[in-house]
């Protein structure tokens, strides 16, 4: 199986039509600071759902733009 485009991290499975499938809103934050390397400033048993109502992001790429 090959990965969907140059730079991507690792495999992404995709919804029936066709598009990446978004990451689950349960995920911990902590989770999400030690695999791409950020901080986002909140514990991290938290769950995406809630840092991107606080931090106003439509979505995980969204939160990382802001962040960086």
């Amino acid at each position: 199986m090959a990965k969907d485009a140059p730079g991507m991290r690792g495999y992404r499975s995709r919804n029936a039509d066709g598009e990446l499938r978004g990451k689950r809103g349960d995920t911990h934050v902590g989770t999400i600071e030690q695999q791409y390397g950020v901080d986002l400033g909140m514990r991290s048993d938290a769950h995406l759902d809630t840092a991107l109502d606080r931090h106003g992001a439509a979505s995980l790429s969204d939160l990382l733009k802001h962040q960086k």
